[in-house]
Parts: structure tokens; C-alpha cells; sequence
């Protein structure tokens, strides 16, 4: 009896022990959803962890979703008056992410014999959003209206965007959102395949800007 008890017990000792450890204070995110960390200046992007995804309805069977990364730019914020804030981010297109080898090369192939190319081609230019006015929505959303540039073609898009955390980390103030809204990609000359390939795009963001040296 006394081995199985003392077995009994060494076994609720290691179950507990990942326990204890999430509760660990060391183990805290440095960032949080209180907006009141939000210290305002301007902040950079951070290229390692904002992310674009673009989602397509693909010939009615499913939806097919692709990435872009590496983004820059700023963001100028005040909490005391989060409706002057602005930003202006670049994206790289030509760094498109998909998971098929081949639909990535076609996104980026020249047209044939010298014709238009399908898609963006193979040197595309970068994408950009200018914010041109913000709606603040509550304690913690707001509408963000800009101008999107996109395969050469400026239209304005609104963003519906949410507050996700802010906090220090490595010396620097970190502050996070999530975007989206719809495109219609033949606005910017890319309805190749329309409507097999649905028009509407759908564009969720992740973004995460730092400031501090």
C-alpha cells in the first residue's frame, strides 16, 4: 500500500508541474489587452510579425488563403486622440507566400509573348496603405479609411480594426492590432479567372509595431 501511495503521489506531482509553471509569474506575456499601456509616438513595423493574409473563394469548392510579409512602416499614435492617428505601411508583393509552388510562380509569371500577365508579374511594386482618416468604434475598434495602391491601381479601403495588446519587451513599447475588410481584385486589374476564382478578396492583418531603441 505504501508503494502505490508514494507512486499515487509522485505521479500528481508531475501532472501539477506544467501547472505550476503556466501560473508562474515569470511566465507572463509581456503584452496585454489594456489599452492604457499604450504610451503614443511613432512606431515602426514590425516585419517579422505583421502579416496580410488574402483569402479567395477557389471555383466554389473552398476557400484557398495566401500571405504577405515582411511589412514597413509606421504608425503615429496619441491615446488621447487615437482619431489622429496614422499609418502608412508598404508591403512587398513580390514576396507573396502560398502553399502551391505553382500558383506562387503563376502570381509572379510574365504575360505571354509580352502580354499583361495574369496576376502581378515578375517585378511587381511594392503595395501601399495610406491612412487618410480614423473613426474611433468603442473603447477599442475603430474604422481606418486610406488609400490602397495596389499592381499599380489606388483605390480607397476601410478597415475594420480591433486592439489586440500593448506592453514592453526587449526595451522597446510594443503595441498590436487585427484588420480586415474586402477587396474587389479586378478594381486593381487583377480579375484573371473571375468568376471561377471569386472577386471578392477577403484581407485579415496582423499587425505589430515597436518603438525604443
Amino acid at each position: 500500500m505504501n508503494r502505490k501511495l508514494a507512486a499515487a503521489c509522485t505521479a500528481a506531482l508531475l501532472f501539477s508541474m506544467p501547472l505550476a509553471a503556466q501560473s508562474d509569474p515569470a511566465q507572463t506575456a509581456p503584452g496585454s489587452p489594456d489599452a492604457s499601456r499604450i504610451t503614443g509616438g511613432t512606431y515602426q513595423a514590425d516585419p517579422n510579425h505583421t502579416l496580410v493574409e488574402w483569402e479567395v473563394d477557389h471555383l466554389g469548392f473552398s476557400p484557398y488563403f495566401g500571405l504577405f510579409g515582411d511589412v514597413t512602416g509606421t504608425l503615429q499614435l496619441d491615446p488621447a486622440a487615437p482619431q489622429n492617428a496614422k499609418v502608412d505601411v508598404t508591403i512587398p508583393v513580390a514576396k507573396v507566400t502560398t502553399a502551391s509552388e505553382g500558383l506562387t510562380g503563376h502570381l509572379l509569371r510574365a504575360g505571354k509573348d509580352g502580354a499583361k500577365p495574369d496576376f502581378f508579374g515578375p517585378s511587381p511594386e511594392d503595395a501601399r496603405f495610406v491612412s487618410t482618416s480614423v473613426e474611433p468604434i468603442g473603447p477599442d475598434s475603430a474604422k481606418v479609411t486610406g488609400d490602397l495602391t495596389l499592381n499599380g491601381v489606388t483605390k480607397p479601403v476601410t478597415l475594420d480594426v480591433r486592439f489586440f495588446g500593448a506592453g514592453t519587451m526587449a526595451d522597446k513599447e510594443n503595441v498590436g492590432f487585427e484588420a480586415e475588410t474586402t477587396i474587389m481584385r479586378s478594381d486593381f486589374g487583377l480579375g484573371f479567372l473571375v468568376p471561377l476564382v471569386s472577386d471578392e478578396v477577403e484581407l485579415k492583418i496582423a499587425a505589430a509595431f515597436a518603438k525604443g531603441e
